[in-house]
């Protein structure tokens, strides 16, 4: 890990919500390195309502096999179908990209009387399920998502030659972060592009500084370079494969350095 900016770390904000149940490596990191974490949501989730939707001409009903990347892509997925009566088959397929999101639709499913399909967390190996599982399927597959979607996600279902149907069913959109514009902070931390876009839509003027900045994944990295942002922490990576870790790593090297 490069050190850009050696100077103390005091503060880190995280850009996304708290978490409910109260616990956080990131919470760990606090206590452990002795420095103030707060968190914030740069983003928020809006549902793309019945009246819009409709306008996709895609009709939820004549899928038979569902890809979710996401619980907001169940959520509003469930949603639309409720607020345009549209029942669900008992015998859809549900493609999930890990056992978590696939242990979400217990909200909304009978999950053990169900065909329910999950991979490791990774995009790649829900692709593989795919593949396996295409011939098999009878039309098309429907991806709910955002507005804001990973392109590498639709490259990889378009080159394993998976036949599927984006549907934009929910919009992710910058949050009002004004009160902060007063209010410094050592290091910032980003999980999305969508997260780097709210900054600079609520702050056009950034400028970085000795502000540090985290990345989690490619795609984030890339907006924040398109921005001229430095780029001091990245994860994951073979060392540091959490966020928290990398944070932790960074916080304790140029801390030492005081």
């Amino acid at each position: 890990m490069e050190v850009n900016t050696l100077k103390e770390v005091k503060s880190v904000l995280i850009s996304q919500p708290a978490p409910e149940n109260g616990k956080s490596p990131f919470w760990d990191l606090a206590t452990e390195c002795g420095v103030k974490v707060d968190f914030r949501q740069f983003i928020y989730v809006d549902g793309v309502v019945a009246k819009d939707f409709r306008k996709s001409r895609i009709y939820i009903d004549q899928y038979s096999s569902v890809i979710f990347t996401s619980k907001n892509a169940i959520e509003h997925y469930f949603r639309l179908c409720e607020e345009m009566r549209v029942k669900v088959s008992e015998d859809t397929k549900y493609f999930c990209i890990s056992e978590a999101i696939a242990l979400y639709l217990q909200k909304y499913i009978q999950y053990r009387k169900r065909k329910v399909f999950f991979g490791d967390g990774k995009i790649t190996k829900l692709v593989e399920t795919l593949v396996k599982h295409k011939d098999k399927t009878e039309g098309k597959f429907l991806l709910p998502c955002s507005d804001v979607r990973d392109q590498g996600i639709i490259d990889l279902l378009t080159n394993a030659n998976i036949d599927f149907s984006e549907a934009i069913m929910f919009r992710t959109l910058a949050s009002d972060l004004s009160d902060l514009s007063d209010v410094k902070y050592d290091i910032l931390v980003f999980f999305s592009p969508t997260g780097i876009g709210s900054l600079f839509k609520n702050f056009p003027d950034f400028v970085q500084e000795e502000t540090r900045i985290a990345v989690f994944g490619n795609t984030t990295a890339e907006a924040a370079r398109e921005k001229d942002l430095r780029i001091d922490i990245q994860a994951p990576s073979p060392i540091y494969p959490s966020m928290a870790s990398a944070v932790k790593a960074y916080i304790e090297e140029a801390n030492k350095m005081k």
